[in-house]
């Protein structure tokens, strides 16, 4: 009689920029469980935190957001002008110290993560090659970090594409997926106003600044599409860590994050219990 094969366990990891460290508190919930994604995709902080956990560096990535401030934060972004108002290169310089940079296909796990190409909008899967590129290109922001050149093509920000990978997780060999998003109920947050900011800026102080544009148009694209990518390639259970009332950059804000991935956890245990463990209550 054949052995049945086990289920392979998926997560995929949504991007959302600063909402995404939710994602730690969310796989420290599962851990708690007893369940451990064995197949891990992301788009945009959804692979960077990915990566981190299939190197077997969440530990030490989870101690660094801990302590950051705000400070420490900004002093992480190199402004520029060209491609974006992030340069890139010291924020990815540090992400280095927490993430071991080898290729994709002889990592313990199968990974990918997600990113857009800027010139065609098709969708690119990184499932081989450098860890290190494969995060840099899908965390690309539009508008805030550099294009990431690979293999002669532009690429920006998978949350443009795919902001819960689904797909690339069951292509990647998943059977049951996981699917964690962070940006439910964003639109429900008004665009934050700095007047001192506007008074700077030589505008009116209702008037969006550069930075609040680019960040309430990508939070409109990423949730409007997460709806729509979802009805067609759904996950098993879907988590939604409240965490939309954390601004796009605000990197400081880790306790409120992991706090509510472990809460989003907790609010489907039973579920998570039946659906990905295959338990009844």
């Amino acid at each position: 009689m054949a052995t049945e094969r086990k289920q392979r366990i998926g997560i995929a990891l949504g991007g959302g920029s600063a909402r995404g460290w939710a994602h730690v508190g969310v796989l420290r919930g599962l851990f708690e469980l007893g369940i451990r994604p064995e197949v891990v995709a992301g788009t945009s902080a959804g692979a960077l935190v990915g990566a981190a956990y299939v190197c077997g560096k969440l530990d030490d990535f989870e101690r660094w957001i801990s302590g950051l401030v705000w400070q420490d934060a900004a002093a992480y972004l190199d402004f520029g002008l060209v491609g974006g108002l992030i340069k890139g290169k010291k924020l990815f310089k540090f992400f280095a110290n927490y993430l071991d940079d080898c290729p994709i296909e002889e990592l313990p796990m199968p990974f990918g993560a997600v990113a857009t190409d800027l010139e065609t909008g098709a969708e690119v899967w990184f499932r081989n090659g450098s860890l290190l590129a494969a995060v840099r290109a899908s965390i690309s922001v539009p508008g805030l970090l550099r294009p990431a050149l690979h293999e002669g093509r532009w690429c920006v920000d998978g949350g443009l594409v795919d902001p819960v990978p689904v797909k690339l997780c069951r292509t990647l060999g998943a059977d049951r997926v996981i699917g964690i998003d962070v940006n439910s109920g964003i639109l429900d947050w008004p665009i934050a106003k700095s007047p001192a900011a506007a008074e700077a800026a030589d505008r009116d102080p209702e008037e969006p600044s550069l930075y609040e544009v680019v960040e309430r148009s990508l939070r409109i694209v990423q949730e409007r599409l997460a709806r729509s990518r979802m009805k067609e390639d759904p996950p098993d259970v879907l988590l939604q860590p409240k965490v939309a009332e954390i601004g796009f950059i605000e990197f400081h804000r880790s306790k409120d994050s992991f706090e509510a991935g472990r809460q989003a956890v907790a609010g489907a245990a039973e579920e998570l219990q039946e659906k990905i463990l295959g338990k009844s209550s």
